[in-house]
């Protein structure tokens, strides 16, 4: 950590060209759990509320196409001022989208917002072994040249998929993912993806629900349960996997011990709330903080319940301290006591064990379609990825007999397009995705490979393929074979085959 990026600062930073925004991003998921009994909030009152935050300075926004009524409310609330920042998202059902289908999504975002153009619109892919996630993007871009989005970012993208699409073209400027000092999966591959390609992250769930502050220390565990908010149903299944309510509380008190100790800019005890109380550093201060002097964090999210209640004054008071390298050790040795969040940014959405108010995925799907259409023929099933060589050539992507899978030769070729640019690594990612995305629709997975052939053209590097390689198949360990072969296309670096039994 760099000293500028850990003195006291200012609250706003530009996100992208053209697009400042406040430090602090003020999140209105909880819109949708206030209106859980089907009761949408007055959108003028709520309108009125979201002003106090932009009138102390907090003037960014963020919310999604499912937060309820959010982006409505958030229209009207903008179209009395113009120094507001609407960050939005797209959320789609998993499976193809039709031109059509982004066409009304855009539309009816700018509606309900109330613009012609949206400051960002993030968009969140369910399964990556379906590329219509990058038919998307590619037709978000347009939308993006025709104006009527000012910039486009991810949420809950991965480190690998989020390198693949900025190679594949798609001008990526945020990833907003879960960081906190309870999750720090994104402090380490995603921060070194963003630093090569630019793209800043915007940090949600740095609270943790609320469980990081003041209000939690000390207290009985909850049980996870309709008394708790979505978001704290949520997060008491990260405080599980991290190691448990007692490895949460030890976390806590080193929290305090930080807060206590730590002064802010100004009066050197006290600094004066929104209401004109003394308010020291609180935890959540510290929480916030130690997200928010991450290098690649442009602004932390913290969620807001309009009209019910305001923190307003508290969050300010992040930006009338630092966290001094005693204040860091101690913390960091605090979250080495936590067990890891496991996986990447997002995988709580993607894969078990799953990190929602629910517990599994039932609040956000109704189905995962196969990615690619299968056929029978004879005695066997046929997949087919409509790449213009199978039809050429007369190929199937991948065979099933019974029980055995046979995957032809698989390359980054996706319709017309090159996916992952020149870079041997994003290519491998992809062409595995399209294995799996054939498994997948063949009703076998990945775990199911017992073979493959890897084919790399001369003068590729090749630890950089074994590395994405072994990075999918570590915990599977097919048997393989790497060739070094001169492969169809000069910018195709990477060809795979692989084999799957299915018990």
């Amino acid at each position: 950590m760099d000293d500028e990026s850990r003195s006291v600062e200012d609250p706003r930073t530009p996100l992208a060209p053209g697009l400042d925004i406040s430090r602090i991003v003020t999140g209105l998921w909880q819109v949708a759990d206030q209106e859980r009994a089907g009761v949408p909030l007055d959108p003028g009152a709520a309108a009125d509320a979201m002003a106090d935050y932009a009138d102390a300075g907090l003037t960014t926004f963020d919310m999604a196409d499912h937060y309820g009524s959010a982006e409505v409310i958030a229209g009207t609330f903008a179209a009395g001022r113009n120094d507001a920042q609407l960050l939005t998202k797209w959320v789609p059902e998993p499976g193809p989208a039709s031109e059509e289908a982004v066409d009304e999504a855009v539309a009816r975002a700018l509606e309900r917002l109330g613009t012609d153009r949206i400051d960002l619109l993030q968009f969140h892919a369910w399964n990556y072994a379906d590329p219509s996630w990058l038919d998307c993007l590619f037709m978000l871009a347009e939308h993006q040249a025709a104006g009527r989005i000012r910039h486009l970012g991810l949420t809950n993208c991965d480190a690998v998929h989020l390198d693949m699409a900025v190679r594949s073209g798609v001008p990526i400027a945020s990833n907003q993912v879960c960081f906190s000092l309870l999750d720090r999966r994104a402090a380490g591959a995603m921060t070194e993806v963003c630093r090569t390609h630019g793209v800043r992250l915007l940090a949600y769930g740095t609270l943790a629900g609320g469980f990081l502050s003041e209000r939690w220390l000390g207290r009985a565990e909850p049980p996870i349960d309709e008394s708790l908010t979505w978001s704290q149903m949520k997060y008491r299944r990260f405080i599980d996997q991290a190691g448990g309510w007692e490895r949460l509380q030890g976390l806590l008190r080193v929290m305090d011990g930080v807060a206590r100790r730590t002064r802010m800019t100004g009066d050197p005890n006290v600094t004066s709330g929104l209401d004109g109380a003394p308010t020291g550093v609180s935890i959540a201060n510290v929480a916030c903080r130690y997200v928010l002097e991450h290098p690649a964090v442009a602004g932390i999210i913290v969620g807001a319940r309009l009209g019910e209640s305001s923190h307003i004054g508290d969050n300010l008071n992040v930006f009338r301290f630092s966290l001094d390298d005693d204040a860091r050790r101690e913390l960091d040795a605090a979250c080495a006591e936590l067990d890891p969040i496991g996986g990447d940014c997002g995988d709580e959405y993607r894969r078990p064990p799953y990190l929602t108010a629910s517990g599994d995925l039932s609040d956000h799907l109704t189905t995962l379609p196969p990615p690619y259409p299968v056929h029978r023929c004879g005695a066997g099933e046929h997949v087919s990825t409509g790449t213009p060589w199978e039809a050429l050539a007369g190929f199937s992507r991948a065979v099933r007999r019974g029980g055995r899978i046979y995957v032809a030769g698989t390359t980054a070729s996706h319709g017309d397009r090159l996916i992952g640019g020149r870079d041997p690594a994003a290519q491998t990612h992809f062409i595995i995705d399209k294995i799996e995305g054939a498994l997948q629709s063949l009703c076998a997975t990945l775990q199911d490979v017992v073979r493959t052939r890897v084919y790399i053209r001369n003068g590729v590097d090749w630890e950089s393929v074994a590395r994405a390689h072994g990075a999918r198949f570590a915990g599977i360990r097919p048997a393989n074979t790497t060739v070094h072969a001169d492969t169809v296309g000069e910018d195709l670096l990477v060809e795979i085959e692989a084999d799957a039994e299915v018990s």
